[in-house]
Formats: structure tokens, sequence, C-alpha cells
């Protein structure tokens, strides 16, 4: 029995994904980092079982009626935790992107500034004082009428409706239509309405075109369709609906991604004619504070709206006081080029973790464990170090602060580090060390303590000779003012910068359009499916040839079983029971759904018939449960699948499972999935790959294998260009541009470009002194 003082979180008996009943004692009170290969136990640990039951006993406290209501995950798989403290969570999942979530939405800095409008703005002379609601472009007081707060309108015209003018209705002028029987009994109202379908659109009066595309009339007609020689069709009441509210409605209802995107093809948007982008009703921007409106501030980069003046009365000085404190942490944290109306969509994974830690330092809270997830993540060495001051401050709060991370100099930051491995998925999930950061150097099955201790500079590496450059430029976009730059071809570039000094938009303009580039892939961290359908195996097609070496069998043939026999998202061979999800959900009423295996398969998939088919003794469930390299070896002979999986190996994947779920893996996994994908289609040479950020959530270990594979393209005859913060994936590139020298209005130049050694001794860089560091 621990005493209620105890120092110590134990846990005891963790089986959360892959550890392997894990029993562990973490100091409460300290940073403590957790480390170890892509892949260990790292998040099951700090984020699946600490922070999930401490979210759950949370939960237990509070009324059933209301628990209903909050997402919750379920109970982890851990014995017992004991010298638990409340938690909060920051991971790096991105909330569903809306156009309506800001830097200020989510900092809460917007309220603070509407306050400041609403009681210390200048009013016009007999204006009435308008609640803070009224500058919210998020609330009916305060939303522009005419494009509801989004601060742009939709608008269509006759050249986006119809491409081709010299075609007639009959023969699909009108392309903004649907297709199939929809567009036809469109084009049968028309006809009945008397216009004529089959003149040539450019021949049609004027008055007659503006009616057919634009009218707001939805007139009813009886239609009678033309009899075919075969089916007698009955006449019908059609109700006309013109091009642009066909177009408008779809853009607005449909739930389908695909008939969105072809809506929006035939939609411009502009800034909304009434509010001019700002979103607000007149009366808000009638409203000064300095002389600016609030659209005015919210535009402006956050350490400039720091800079605005308190005001001459005493409620403005105590507001713009409160709005300055606010404003303080984030850029503490490296982000004050952002703006308060930046829309969250636009902001990295990493930018976002850290407006939601700037907020936490302003909560006060103390006596909470914060678990964070890799919040190093997309930042550039330089802000590393105000990152560590600022997890510093929250532990002398008098906070426990739990880091899930790989970034060396914050390991090194550490008061406690627990190490878990030896290897990823089945290969790790114990806990090899946990102690002060200095004891790891014994451990000698830890990959983290190679790399930690071992500060030597990596072997020199010879420059590749480019074989021609791909010039882009000059470009003005976000904070990039007319540049030019110049890309090697047949090398490796590393376009460096601080956090928003226009990495991301430059080689954003690295397009197939650009001369010299016959093809171009861009490999990102985005997830490679949002359901548990979608997995490693569907993803890399690789399931399809394992469904055709299952129908190929024996078997197979004598029962009539087609490759669909074996897909799980198909009626036919899965389990109707889960409809091939393998579990379902059971409703507690009061308590959280909560997911059991399906009780016919058994989490299997499929039904007892497909079951029985078997290829070297393995049905199809059980194949789909092999890891990447015990596939390897169960398909050496099947040479399609030998190489999908080859790929995968050689990108440091072949702990995954080939049916895990694509909702399981992390950033950095789906990244080398893709580019596993794309290194199996066997075409070499003269392809031009972009990586942003390819070392996020990457082990030191595994950034050496991922590079290993990013030069073997180059090797082929390929152009590689990532963005990047790991100054040693820097220090062994051909070429770098620099981007800076700050972030935001501060950045958008190139500081310096040339071969990493030219870089390294560049004045005015922000890079240059840590790329220094680790070159040989």
């Amino acid at each position: 029995m621990h005493s209620p003082h105890d120092q110590y979180v134990r846990v005891r008996g963790a089986r959360e994904h892959n550890l392997r009943g894990v029993d562990v004692d973490i100091p409460r009170d300290v940073l403590v980092v957790f480390t170890g290969v892509s892949g260990s136990g790292k998040s099951s640990l700090a984020f699946g079982t600490v922070y999930a039951e401490a979210q759950r006993r949370y939960f237990e406290s509070v009324a059933p009626y209301a628990r209903r209501l909050i997402h919750q995950v379920g109970a982890p798989k851990v014995g017992e935790i004991t010298g638990l403290p409340p938690a909060v969570s920051l991971q790096q999942r991105r909330s569903s992107p809306t156009s309506r979530s800001s830097v200020g939405t989510v900092t809460n800095l917007s309220n603070s500034l509407r306050m400041l409008f609403s009681r210390a703005g200048d009013y016009p002379p007999g204006a009435e004082r308008l609640d803070s609601d009224a500058f919210s472009p998020n609330t009916a007081a305060g939303a522009c009428p005419e494009c509801h707060g989004l601060g742009e309108v939709h608008r269509t015209t006759e050249e986006l409706l119809v491409p081709d003018p010299s075609l007639s209705i009959r023969e699909g002028a009108i392309a903004a239509w649907p297709g199939a029987w929809q567009g036809k009994n469109l084009r049968d109202i028309l006809d009945t309405l008397g216009y004529d379908v089959d003149r040539p659109w450019r021949e049609l009066p004027a008055g007659q075109r503006e009616w057919i595309l634009f009218t707001d009339e939805q007139p009813v007609v009886t239609v009678h369709p033309v009899r075919d020689a075969d089916r007698i069709q009955r006449p019908y009441q059609g109700t006309y609906m013109s091009a642009r509210r066909y177009v408008l409605k779809t853009f607005s209802d449909t739930r389908s991604a695909t008939l969105r995107a072809k809506a929006e093809r035939f939609l411009a948007s502009a800034p909304c004619p009434a509010c001019g982008g700002s979103r607000l009703r007149p009366e808000a921007l009638a409203v000064t504070f300095g002389g600016r409106t609030i659209a005015e501030l919210a535009a402006l980069p956050l350490t400039d709206l720091a800079g605005v003046p308190p005001g001459s009365t005493e409620t403005a000085r105590v507001l713009t006081a409160d709005l300055r404190s606010r404003i303080a942490p984030v850029v503490e944290l490296g982000l004050g080029y952002l703006s308060l109306d930046r829309a969250t969509p636009t902001l990295s994974a990493g930018e976002l973790q850290r407006l939601r830690l700037a907020t936490q330092l302003r909560s006060g809270l103390f006596g909470v464990v914060y678990v964070l997830d890799e919040p190093s993540a997309g930042l550039h060495p330089a802000d590393t170090e105000a990152l560590l001051t600022v997890l510093e401050r929250l532990k002398t709060a008098g906070n426990s602060v739990f880091v899930v991370e790989h970034h060396l100099e914050v390991v090194r930051g550490a008061d406690w580090l627990v190490d878990i491995g030896p290897g990823a998925g089945e290969y790790g999930g114990q806990v090899l060390y946990s102690g002060p950061p200095a004891e790891l150097a014994s451990v000698r099955e830890s990959a983290t303590a190679a790399f930690l201790f071992d500060e030597s500079p990596g072997p020199a590496r010879e420059v590749r000779e480019p074989r021609g450059w791909l010039s882009v430029g000059p470009v003005t976009r976000h904070n990039l003012r007319e540049v030019t730059a110049r890309f090697p071809l047949g090398a490796f570039t590393a376009v460096t910068g601080v956090s928003g000094s226009g990495k991301s938009t430059l080689i954003g303009e690295l397009t197939e359009d650009v001369a010299g580039v016959d093809r171009l892939v861009r490999v990102d961290q985005r997830p490679i499916g949002r359901t548990p359908r979608s997995n490693l195996a569907t993803y890399t097609g690789l399931f399809d040839v394992v469904r055709k070496v299952f129908a190929g069998t024996e078997e197979a043939r004598e029962r009539g079983y087609g490759v669909g026999r074996f897909s799980f998202n198909v009626a036919g061979g899965r389990c109707e029971t889960c409809q091939g999800e393998g579990f379902v959900s059971v409703e507690l009423l009061f308590l959280p759904s909560t997911y059991a295996p399906c009780p016919d398969c058994a989490g299997a998939r499929y039904n007892p018939d497909t079951l029985q088919v078997t290829h070297r003794g393995r049905n199809i469930a059980e194949v789909l449960d092999l890891t990447v390299e015990a596939a390897a070896e169960f398909f050496g002979d099947t040479p399609a699948a030998a190489r999908s999986l080859g790929t995968l190996l050689d990108v440091g994947l072949g702990y995954l499972r080939l049916g895990q779920p694509a909702t399981e893996l992390s950033g950095g996994e789906a990244q080398r999935i893709k580019l596993a994908s794309e290194l199996q289609r066997g075409r070499r040479g003269n392809t031009l790959y972009l990586l942003d950020e390819p070392t996020t959530g990457l082990h030191p270990a595994d950034v050496e294998v991922l590079m290993d594979r990013l030069h073997g393209l180059v090797d082929a005859g390929n152009t590689v260009v990532v963005v990047e913060h790991d100054m040693t994936v820097v220090a062994g590139a051909d070429w770098v541009i620099d981007l800076g020298p700050g972030g935001g209005d501060q950045g958008g130049r190139i500081v310096a470009a040339g071969p990493p050694q030219r870089v390294a001794a560049a004045e005015g860089s922000a890079t240059a002194p840590y790329l220094a560091r680790v070159m040989p």
C-alpha cells in the first residue's frame, strides 16, 4: 500500500496495444520524457494508459447524464495506476478543420480583443454600445448578413457553367449539370418549356441563356419523354432548377466529397462585397480602437498587436494589458508571426499544438499532469530552446510534464527518462529503462542511448553535381515577396528556416508546370484513411495481390470463389453481423459506447465458409494479422507481394500488421507508407519528390533508415526536396535553401543558398550556428 503522499505515478500491468504487462514508476512534479523507436509503445503508455486512465477517473465524477454528451475513450487495459493526478492532454491530432476556427478562437485571444472593442472602442456619435458578441463573425449578432461571416461569397459565371458554347444543350453544353437521368430530366423540362435544346449555345438569345443558367424560378411542367421502342415511359411532373441553383445547392448540402469537388469547379470565390472580406456587420466595423477596426487589428501579426497603444481610459488600459499578457506566451513559443484571423486549417500540427500549450500557460493550473505529443515537431532548433523554457515554467508552477519526444535536445533537458523498446510493434512494448538521463548510457539494448550520448558528427558525404536546375519565381504569396529560387536536379535539397519563414509556401510553388519536372510526387503526413476499413494492405495495393492468391487456390476455385469473396468491404465473404468491421459497437446508455469483438466472427471479419480457404495453412484473416516482416517471409515466392513488402521493410515498417487500421497509425508512419507505395512502382529516374518534414515523429534510428531510402532515390536519377528542421539531415544534403531571417513579416527571404558548408558559415542565418555544430 502506497502512502497518500507518494511522489510517483505507479503503473502496474499495462497491456494497451503492444505493451507487455508493463510495470513502471514515474516521478511527479518533474519533466519526464518517453523515448523509443517509432512504434515502440511510447504513446500507448503516455496517452493510451496514463492519460486515458486520468480521463476515465474524471468522467466517473461527472453526472451520468452529462457523461453521455462527452466523447470518451474506454477504460485502458491496465492492472492499476496509483498516485495519478488529473491530466491535460495536448496531442497533435488535427481537430476537424473548419474555416470558422482561427488562431484567435483556439487561443481565446479573440474574446479579449472583442471585449476591448465592446467596452473601450471609439463609437460613432449617437451609436449605442455593442455587446462583445457583435464583434464576432461566428455569431448571428456580428456576422455580415451577405456572407454569413465567412468573408467570401461563392459566385458562378456563364463561362464557368458553359465552357464550350459551340455545343447544344442536348450535347452537354451546360457542364455543371448532373449526368445520367437527372441531367436528361432537366434537358427534357427545358424542351417542354419551349427552349431549343439542339441549337448551339452561343446562338441562343442572351435573355434565354440568362434564364436557363441563373433563374431562381422553379417551374413545374408535365414532361412527355420520347418513347423508346423497347420500353414505355409515362409522363411525369418535372421541376426545373437553374444551373447556378443546382451548383450552389450541391456545394452547400452534399455530403459526398466527390460531388462537392465537382460543384466547386463551377464556382469562383471572391471577397464579400458587403464587408470586404472582414466577415463583420457594418455596425461593428464602424467602431475603432487607436484608429483601427477590429478586422484590421485581427490581421496584424501578434508581435505587432502586442504593441498597440493602451488607450486613454482605465478600462482600455486594463483590457490592453490583459491582451498583451495573453499574447506573450504565444510569442515566446515562436508564433508571433501569426495573426488572429489566420484560419486553423492552414496551420501545421506543431503550430496548433503550441497554440494550445500557450493557452495552458495562461490557465494557471497546478498539480496537473500535462501529457504532450512531440511538442518540438515542426520547430527550428532556435525555437526548441524557447519550448524547453515553457515546459520548465509549467513544471515550476507545480505540474508534472510528461512528453513523448524524439528531439534529442528535449530528451537531454529531461529530469527523468522512460525508454521503451527495444524494437517496434511486437518487438517493443517493454520498459528498458526508467530513471535520470545520464544512467541510460549503460543500457546496451536502447536505441536511444546510442544517439543521446554520441554527439560526434556523421561521416562526410560528397556533394552531388546537379545535372540541371529548376527555377521558381518570382513568388509573391503569404510572406514571400518576389522570391526566386533555384533547385538542383538529380540532387537532395533541404529547405530550412524558423517556423513561419515561408518554407512550405516556397515548395508549394514546385508543380508539374515547372519546366524540367516530368513527374511530381508529394509525400505528406496526412492519414491514409479515416476509418478502420482502410489499412496498410488496402492502401499499398498489397491486399489486391493477397486476394488474388487466395482466389487462385484449388479450394477457392472448386467453390467458385472469386477475388471479391476475400474482401471484408463487400457482401459475400465478409461476416454480415459486423459487416466486415471485426467488432460491434455496444451502446451502454449512460456510459461511453464500447467496442467488442464481433460475437459471430470473433474479430476475424469474414464468414466461416471464407475462412475455410487457406494458403499454406493460413486463412485470409490470419494473413492480415501477420506483421510486414512475417508476411515478407510468407509471400517470398509471390513477386508482386514480395516487392510491396520489401519496400515497407526498407522504410522501417516491418513491425506493422497488414490489417492494422489506418486510424492507429501515426503521421510519420502514414508518410512512410506513402513513400513505400511510391517506391514499389518500380519507375525510376526523373521524378521530383517533395516531402514536408519527413522526420517528424521519427526516432534518430528511423531517420537513418529513411534517409538511406531518400538518398537511394536520388542515386537512381530522381530529385528530392525536403522541408526539414533536423540538422543531421540538412548536413547530409547536396544543397540547402535557408529562408528567414525570422517568421511572418520578418521572414520570406532567402538568407543563404548553397552546399551545407557554405550555409553553415552564412551570417544573419538562424540556421547556420545549429548546422555548423553537426557538420563533419
